[in-house]
């Protein structure tokens, strides 16, 4: 898979039939992910309803956290008031221990958390046994298109270590391999149940797809989540992992 231009991780470049059809794979894989009774999920994810929103209509109450560091829409505190409720914090220590079923940390919140190690033995902690996270990060495929743009080929060889990349807006992102992943959720004390790429199906391949019929869209969705590229960390730019405490 041929990396996507940092320009348009934003969903604001050339590649929206590709956006389209990401943003329903990660929909789908949330869909299968939550639990099959009523919970509590934290939703760490940015604080712009989108997530917080599909799990409360799935029938679960939400914690949703507004990150101080984050631009939240302030608009998404008018959804699903009756199951969301919102918090503005810049870290977890207003819950107690074992308090939420599931922990939801998409838009990759671990990436932007640079001390994601912290973050993680945080989660675990308000974890109840037997609950559950979903945890999105930025690939090192992505972390090497962008330092490549940038023509930083010095760092493109320390692939074996941290990998912080600068962005043009001046943010930095930490970016991980499937292997310091796996480090970072059972250094927490978490279980690893599966880990993947978002999508290794290239944004060429989708807009040919949707392109010659957009109603192929549930099809390219059945057929990503179908396929099985565990821990393969040599496509996408996303890495998506479920992890378990025991």
């Amino acid at each position: 898979m041929l990396p996507i231009p940092a320009e348009e991780l934003n969903g604001s470049g050339t590649l929206g039939p590709y956006w389209t059809f990401y943003r329903a794979v990660a929909a789908e894989q949330l869909n299968r992910w939550l639990p099959d009774q009523p919970s509590v999920v934290l939703d760490l994810s940015g604080g712009r309803g989108r997530w917080s929103g599909q799990v409360a209509r799935a029938g679960h109450k939400v914690i949703e956290v507004l990150d101080f560091r984050r631009t939240g829409d302030a608009r998404s505190g008018l959804r699903d008031a009756d199951r969301v409720r919102h918090v503005r914090a810049d870290d977890l220590a207003f819950l107690p221990d074992a308090s939420v079923d599931a922990v939801l940390a998409e838009e990759r919140v671990m990436s932007i958390e640079l001390m994601a190690e912290s973050a993680m033995s945080d989660v675990a902690r308000v974890l109840r046994p037997g609950g559950r996270a979903l945890v999105c990060v930025d690939s090192l495929v992505l972390g090497m298109a962008i330092l490549a743009e940038q023509e930083q080929w010095q760092h493109l060889r320390q692939t074996g270590e941290v990998m912080l990349v600068p962005w043009p807006d001046g943010s930095i992102t930490r970016c991980f391999s499937s292997g310091q992943l796996r480090e970072l959720l059972m250094g927490a004390g978490l279980e690893v149940e599966w880990m993947r790429p978002r999508t290794v199906l290239s944004p060429s391949t989708v807009d040919h797809v949707l392109g010659a019929d957009a109603r192929a869209l549930n099809y390219l969705v059945r057929t990503e989540l179908e396929a099985h590229p565990d821990d393969d960390d040599t496509v996408g730019i996303h890495l998506v992992a479920s992890c378990r405490k025991s």
